[in-house]
């Protein structure tokens, strides 16, 4: 079984709680007017990977990380497949944050994605909704947009962790510098701060 990948991060500060292996699955049709990364809508994007090879990629990371968290794209889009790899990350004792563009009831709802029941029995953490660029989110960590809400599925992390404190950073943001001169930024790299 393949997930396509439009990138992974092995450790990450920047994408929910605690050191993360995230992982951006490649397409969505919702396509949020000003989402962060317009660059995975296309499903043909990214590169097919076999869940085995990544779960061996986070294995080999396990000691580092305390969760995985999907992101997208829209993992929901791939949820059979993003199933599989987030009950092999909780067989190694990780957490599971997933962002989704869907409402919880529509992932619940008889039109919900193939494999989104499966892929949410596997979430402990669901951010959902789309982003509303007019609603920039600025009280809670990770979220885009203020209508987005976070459930907490079960009791591996508990409400309040997503607040942001008097004097704490209100964004953690992760510049990477790759080998070939490439730019990548994760975490919620707003335009105007990037120029």
């Amino acid at each position: 079984m393949q997930v396509r990948v439009g990138q992974v991060i092995e450790e990450t500060l920047a994408e929910g709680p605690g050191a993360r292996f995230a992982l951006w699955a490649q397409g969505c049709s919702l396509r949020c007017p000003g989402c962060c990364n317009p660059h995975l809508f296309e499903a043909a994007g990214g590169a097919g990977v076999e869940v085995a090879a990544l779960l061996a990629r986070l294995a080999g990371v396990r000691a580092r990380v305390q969760g995985v968290t999907l992101v997208g794209g829209e993992p929901f889009e791939q949820a059979e497949a993003l199933a599989a790899f987030a009950r092999g990350a909780r067989g190694l004792g990780l957490s599971v944050l997933v962002f989704s563009g869907h409402t919880l009831e529509e992932l619940r709802g008889e039109a919900a994605p193939a494999g989104s029941a499966a892929l949410l029995a596997e979430t402990d953490l669901l951010i959902d909704g789309r982003y509303l660029a007019a609603q920039p989110e600025r009280e809670r960590r990770w979220a885009g947009s203020r209508n987005q809400r976070f459930h907490f599925l079960t009791g591996r992390h508990r409400p309040g962790i997503e607040i942001i404190g008097a004097g704490e950073a209100a964004r953690t943001v992760e510049i990477r510098l790759g080998p070939d001169g490439s730019v990548h930024a994760s975490g919620w790299p707003e335009r105007w701060r990037l120029g």
